[in-house]
């Protein structure tokens, strides 16, 4: 069980799959989390690929549910998207934008390296807003967004993060903890240390 000491954010594109199933997964065992998205709106899959669901950051998981409930219940039942958005709903109101939401956290895990880009980067824009800048460890895991490499890429996160909890010096533990990660789950990770 967790100390519950490390804050925890989780980043992905819409804030709908993979970084949605790292936070189910994650509050069930324990860690305190949040989940984000980075992108510009929120993005779901459509009758084809050229004509994806498009809906603003506002737009609550439940009135995304009924929309293409009413749409295509069939089609959007048979790809999991309902499921996803059921899921989703019954862990927080509505997706979340990384760049508008400035609580310091000790850890945020990206689930791609574009992902991974773009909070360093809105890190690195923000101002101080305190003379104390605490350490922020931000961590990229690849993982394609389907819903079982989601499945998947949250056990790896959970490992990842029980690992960094056991740490009584994570600031000084956080490259054998890395090493170890890499070499247990095969994956190679990107990694970057800020003050924010």
């Amino acid at each position: 069980m967790p100390s519950k000491h490390l804050n925890i954010a989780i980043v992905c594109s819409s804030n709908q799959n993979r970084s949605m199933e790292a936070h189910s997964f994650l509050s069930k065992k324990g860690f305190m989390v949040k989940s984000f998205g980075v992108g510009t709106a929120v993005k779901l899959p459509g009758p084809s690929s050229d004509k994806p669901n498009i809906y603003d950051f506002s737009t609550t998981y439940d009135e995304m549910y009924k929309d293409l409930f009413s749409r295509d219940p069939h089609l959007y039942t048979q790809n999991g998207i309902l499921h996803m958005l059921d899921r989703n709903r019954r862990i927080k109101p509505k997706p979340e934008q990384f760049q508008k939401c400035y609580e310091h956290f000790d850890l945020v895990i990206t689930c791609e390296e574009r992902i991974f880009d773009e909070v360093v980067l809105e890190l690195l824009r923000r101002e101080q807003t305190e003379y104390r800048a605490l350490p922020c460890h931000v961590i990229n895991i690849d993982i394609s967004d389907n819903q079982e490499d989601a499945t998947i890429g949250a056990f790896m996160i959970c490992d990842l993060c029980s690992m960094m909890e056991a740490s009584e010096d994570l600031d000084c533990d956080i490259e054998n903890i890395l090493q170890a990660f890499e070499t247990k789950s095969r994956r190679s990770v990107l990694h970057d240390i800020l003050f924010a």
